[in-house]
């Protein structure tokens, strides 16, 4: 597969750059969470609707605790960046609040599912630290791990 969204970018940078030092520093502490937003908002239903919002919600969450939150787009949840842009979106207001933690959005998965115009516009990076063969790259949920992130999944 060809890359389609990271071809005119600069990319490539972890979304792992300010996260925390060690997994036992994190264990400790427990203040670093990655929520990853798998949901796909073209099937329209309340179920991936309620996931995204839930996604925001515990984001929402973290971060009005102090904790350290990041937000990764992945799958067919690349396609919420266009979404989530429109301010009549009932989930617009929350995803405002939390959008400053968004790391980015997959690009491999915006190759596939679409998402990558949006998500340049927004200003959001593409992801490629995970270079999955056969894809333009995805995010390491594995380096978010080793630098200590609890890893949640909506």
């Amino acid at each position: 597969m060809t890359s389609t969204c990271c071809s005119t970018t600069s990319q490539g940078q972890s979304c792992a750059t300010d996260i925390a030092q060690s997994n036992e520093a994190a264990t400790a502490t427990a203040t670093s969470t990655a929520i990853v937003v798998l949901s796909d908002p073209s099937s329209g239903s309340d179920e991936s609707l309620g996931r995204l919002f839930n996604a925001l919600a515990t984001a929402y969450d973290f971060k009005a605790a102090g904790d350290e939150i990041t937000i990764l787009f992945q799958g067919a949840a690349t396609r919420w960046i266009g979404e989530l842009a429109k301010t009549d979106h009932p989930a617009y207001q929350l995803f405002e609040e939390v959008k400053d933690a968004v790391a980015g959005v997959s690009c491999g998965c915006a190759d596939v599912f679409g998402g990558a115009d949006e998500a340049k516009q927004s200003g959001f990076d593409l992801i490629t630290d995970n270079q999955v063969p056969g894809t333009s790259g995805l995010p390491s949920l594995r380096a978010l791990y080793e630098q200590g992130y609890r890893v949640l999944t909506f």
